[in-house]
């Protein structure tokens, strides 16, 4: 009697810990959950105002959760239809390998655009450069010449040099505006030139001769930049073929051996080493696009 009283009150007790540890797990996801999704809110918003999207942050992770939901729902759909050794757990891990991999896919394709969207701008700063400098040889003033840049009609640059136009007109000074610029687009070469103009308004130097040596500096750097490009072609190529050649080892093991595979889904052991193996070769892609990568 004392026996089975003493169970019972140990059963009573498990369940009461298991039910607390299950309200902590949860109460910690939550809050861990709440805190990743703020800062992915945050992070978004700067990257839509970098490429002047008007759309709100929350769409784009409504967006990523439903796009996540709906490969994962594919893929499993797909694996379904052409495999002949059905599996819950190979299911369940094709469809959690689809999520991962396509869950961070908008915000990269908004950090694309932000890129191609500041290359776009360090290529018509040379321009600018020139056309600045011919407006100060004209007898205009720098504010003047960054008006003759705004009204044209380049997108990027003259929505920026507009942007900043309409910040000195506010009466922010012109030293102040050419920061929140700089701080804005992240680009090295204007921030040489913001760096130039604010040296040239403080020891009185040259401006037009110094917007002539930028210009060519900067089409020196572009040069060097897509002659690098042009050398490191192969390795990126090679980044990306080491990147997929597991998976589609992986895709063509299934077909060829279904069994050797299934020994792989349908253990821990296997999983693991599956894991394993996806996290050595985005280290090895990662490692390799690093080298690849050649800052000047």
């Amino acid at each position: 009697m004392m026996l089975e009283y003493g169970q019972m009150i140990a059963s009573l007790c498990a369940g009461v810990s298991v039910m607390f540890a299950t309200l902590v797990i949860v109460e910690f996801a939550s809050f861990a959950s709440s805190r990743y999704k703020e800062r992915y809110l945050r992070d978004t918003a700067v990257e839509l105002d970098d490429v002047f999207l008007q759309m709100p942050a929350g769409r784009i992770f409504d967006l990523t959760i439903a796009l996540s939901g709906l490969s994962a729902f594919i893929s499993v759909i797909i694996f379904g239809l052409s495999s002949t050794s059905w599996s819950w757990p190979k299911a369940a891990f094709i469809a959690a390998m689809a999520a991962v991999v396509t869950f961070p896919a908008p915000r990269l394709y908004l950090k694309f655009l932000g890129k191609r969207r500041l290359e776009k701008f360090n290529e018509q700063l040379e321009d600018a450069l020139n056309s600045m400098s011919s407006a100060l040889k004209a007898g205009f003033s720098i504010n003047q010449a960054i008006e003759v840049i705004a009204s044209e009609n380049r997108n990027p640059i003259s929505v920026e040099f507009r942007l900043l136009l309409q910040e000195i007109r506010l009466g922010v000074p012109l030293e102040q505006a050419l920061e929140n610029m700089v701080k804005r687009l992240g680009s090295e070469d204007f921030e040489l030139v913001a760096t130039a103009i604010l040296t040239a308004r403080q020891t009185g130097g040259e401006l037009t001769v110094i917007f002539e040596r930028l210009a060519g500096m900067i089409r020196e750097r572009m040069r060097i930049s897509g002659k690098l490009r042009a050398l490191t072609a192969q390795g990126r190529l090679q980044s990306y073929i080491v990147g997929a050649m597991p998976f589609l080892l992986m895709i063509v093991m299934n077909y060829i051996a279904p069994d050797m595979m299934s020994a792989f889904f349908n253990s821990m052991a296997g999983i693991l080493l599956i894991l394993g193996a996806v996290m050595l070769v985005v280290m090895g892609f990662l490692v390799i696009r690093k080298i690849t990568n050649i800052d000047i």
